[in-house]
């Protein structure tokens, strides 16, 4: 199902996260949140361009009008990857402070979908957010403590989304004409002892990848039995996130965080930051971009 794991990048990111490929620019985004960093990796060239954007980052997405689309400490910003200027968009939670963006993705239609998290404590104080292409933003889910991974199914007719204490993967009816979820249940829970799940993917043939965070690894689950299908095993304990990507997207890249772990640990873990490449015999789909 994969091959060999390989360090592509020894970032060293306090908490990388968030990667997201262009397949038309064949880069890929990723943030270092605490860092308050977007990066661009280009795999051919072998380089890291850096944008530091001055706050707490927690996504960035392809704009089909050109740049990026932030999720951050306050708010919803465009980025001009050339110039590095930022725009703002709009900020729901301006009254919350205490609050930050997360994880982020877009669905099929150009919304941004990403919700929000405590930065200290774990209250549910978050909200998934959907930024639709006209600049309105919807609250989705109310009460999240840790907004987490997002993914669509092939056939948009089925979301899923992750509030990372839940040790869970929510999946929600979908319609993607109106962005309206409804029905929610679990479609994956994440056993005792491995952590809790972070970000995630979906292949073509509908299976999600979980990264655990606290649990050394990625895993491929059906989301249809609750089965657990493959597992990717990372030198990390702090598995943030994964995506397709390259030319073919049957490569899986996968960040991870220092984050948390204390010096004596980190020297057990010398990689932890780092990113990680994967290829595997199933592929992935090109990122949506926010727009129309």
């Amino acid at each position: 199902m994969v091959g060999e794991l390989r360090l592509i990048l020894d970032a060293r990111a306090t908490l990388g996260e968030g990667p997201c490929w262009d397949s038309q620019q064949r880069i890929l985004y990723w943030v270092d949140i605490l860092q308050r960093k977007v990066h661009l990796y280009n795999p051919e060239a072998h380089t890291n361009r850096t944008i530091d954007v001055g706050q707490y980052v927690g996504a960035a997405v392809p704009r089909k009008q050109g740049g990026l689309v932030l999720a951050m400490q306050h708010g919803f910003y465009t980025l001009d990857t050339e110039t590095r200027s930022l725009t703002f968009l709009n900020d729901p939670e301006a009254d919350c402070p205490n609050n930050r963006f997360n994880d982020g993705k877009c669905d099929a239609a150009g919304r941004f979908w990403a919700g929000t998290m405590p930065m200290v404590g774990s209250e549910p104080t978050g909200t998934l957010y959907c930024l639709h292409p006209n600049g309105k933003v919807r609250p989705v889910i109310r009460n999240v403590t840790c907004s987490n991974g997002l993914s669509w199914s092939p056939d948009q007719q089925t979301m899923y989304f992750i509030d990372s204490p839940t040790k869970a993967v929510a999946a929600y009816d979908f319609d993607i004409t109106s962005g309206a979820i409804y029905n929610p249940r679990v479609a994956v829970r994440i056993p005792d002892g491995e952590g809790v799940p972070d970000g995630m993917t979906i292949d073509t043939e509908g299976m999600i990848w979980v990264a655990q965070w606290g649990g050394y690894q990625v895993s491929r689950w059906n989301p249809y039995t609750g089965k657990r299908l493959d597992v990717v095993k990372v030198p990390a304990a702090h598995v943030t996130s994964c995506t397709f990507g390259g030319e073919n997207l049957d490569e899986l890249y996968i960040t991870t965080a220092r984050s948390g772990l204390d010096e004596a640990t980190l020297s057990q873990q010398p990689l932890a930051g780092g990113i990680f490449c994967v290829p595997t015999d199933v592929k992935g789909y090109p990122a949506c971009q926010y727009g129309k």
